[in-house]
């Protein structure tokens, strides 16, 4: 019985001596699970499909993807995460206000063998204090996706770039019984940031703009740009669709696809979707106009939607290193990104011949000089949120255009306080 207590004993003393080596790497790896955390909802499937890609080349390594977005306030998830002790090895942040709100767990990626090939516009936000602490994964732009084959029913033969010309298409849309819009205005997302960066970035000074702000020499109130806006707000709530503040991206994309409405407020990430449900559907991006000058408002906001960021404190934080490297530089990745995602690389070294018509079109306003910026990428945290409690509030017809205006400059100098 002694003889065999000893045995058990040794055997116990191996068996953890075993794992403990496994954990640090030594022989046979144990099982790892490298947690990723985004918000494009739109691509969970793809994601699964890039797990099981990832574990025939390191087989030691389980890649979880958490997805939270759409409806759901990512931003919001993602301090609770870090907040309970549980955040992710990698996860996204979508420019520099994010970045800096998250400082203390970003990984410095100055040294990564992807660096050298970030087109410079993608790289600059972030950077912090000399280092780089995101990698971008593409470039996106967004306005009115518009339906080809609508518009030259209605004998519409011009893009509209100015609100003008926008009202013209949208009486003549409708005059054949479909629905100019299909607004997704319960999206906060849409609403509150995407749409209402366009009168922040039509501003002849983007950047200085959002600093006068801060400094208190500008109002959104006393803003001619803003106030001129309200003529494209109000287009798209005159000739929209029905219950725009219960219509989700999702909806959007079906009253789209099926042809029951003639644009949708999108970008580019909508492609695949819009494709899938309908293949052969002719589809084109114009811009969101401000005004009726066509050289300010017939450019399209280009940006980075989001930057990976590696948790510095994870005990995988050099997996989750490798993991974002395998995504730029192997075939497989690189083919989810032009071929599955359909996405603009940021990358000079990264090549595609399939970009759809969405993505074609950015490209010729891009080469055209004819974009501006994504400024919500510098507003303060909170700003997306409050802001679009204000414009859904106006669409609901709760408050005047100059009361949302109002409200909106109290968000603000609220949070840059």
């Amino acid at each position: 019985m002694k003889k065999m207590v000893g045995i058990l004993i040794c055997l116990t003393s191996l068996g953890l001596l075993f794992a403990a080596g496994t954990k640090e790497g030594g022989g046979a790896r144990a099982e790892r699970e490298l947690h990723l955390f985004h918000f494009k909802v739109d691509q969970i499937e793809a994601w699964e499909e890039i797990a099981a890609e990832y574990a025939k080349v390191e087989p030691g390594v389980s890649l979880m993807v958490e997805t939270v977005g759409g409806a759901s306030d990512w931003n919001t998830a993602l301090k609770t995460k870090f907040a309970s002790g549980n955040g992710p090895d990698i996860f996204v942040v979508d420019g520099p206000a994010l970045a800096k709100t998250f400082s203390e767990y970003l990984t410095d990626l100055s040294d990564q063998p992807w660096v050298p090939h970030v087109l410079e516009s993608a790289k600059r936000p972030m950077m912090m204090d000399g280092r780089l602490v995101g990698m971008p994964f593409n470039l996106e732009g967004y306005g009115y996706i518009y339906n080809k084959k609508i518009f030259r029913e209605a004998g519409i033969t011009k893009v509209p770039t100015t609100v003008r010309e926008l009202g013209a298409a949208a009486e003549k849309i409708q005059a054949l019984g479909i629905t100019p819009f299909g607004n997704g205005y319960s999206e906060w997302w849409v609403i509150g940031m995407h749409l209402m960066n366009i009168p922040f970035s039509a501003q002849p000074d983007p950047a200085g703009f959002v600093q006068a702000l801060d400094g208190g020499t500008a109002r959104l109130t006393d803003n001619e740009i803003f106030n001129s806006f309200k003529d494209t707000f109000d287009l798209t709530i005159k000739y929209g669709n029905e219950n725009p503040l219960t219509t989700d991206h999702n909806a959007q994309v079906a009253l789209f696809s099926t042809g029951k409405v003639a644009m949708i407020q999108q970008g580019n990430w909508k492609e695949g979707e819009i494709y899938a449900a309908n293949p052969g559907m002719e589809i084109g991006l114009l811009p969101i106009p401000v005004n009726n000058e066509a050289t300010v408002s017939g450019r399209v906001p280009v940006g980075v939607p989001f930057y990976w960021v590696v948790n510095k404190d994870s005990s995988l934080n050099e997996e989750a290193k490798k993991f974002l490297n395998w995504m730029v530089s192997s075939d497989t990745g690189r083919r989810y990104i032009t071929d599955v995602f359909g996405y603009i690389p940021a990358f000079d070294n990264i090549r595609s011949d399939k970009l759809g018509g969405l993505s074609r079109d950015l490209m010729d306003f891009a080469g055209k000089g004819m974009t501006i910026p994504w400024s919500f990428t510098t507003w303060h945290d909170g700003m997306y949120n409050e802001f679009a409690e204000h414009t859904q509030m106006y669409v609901a017809g709760r408050v005047s255009y100059n009361e949302m205006l109002q409200r909106m400059q109290a968000s603000w100098n609220k949070l840059a306080k």
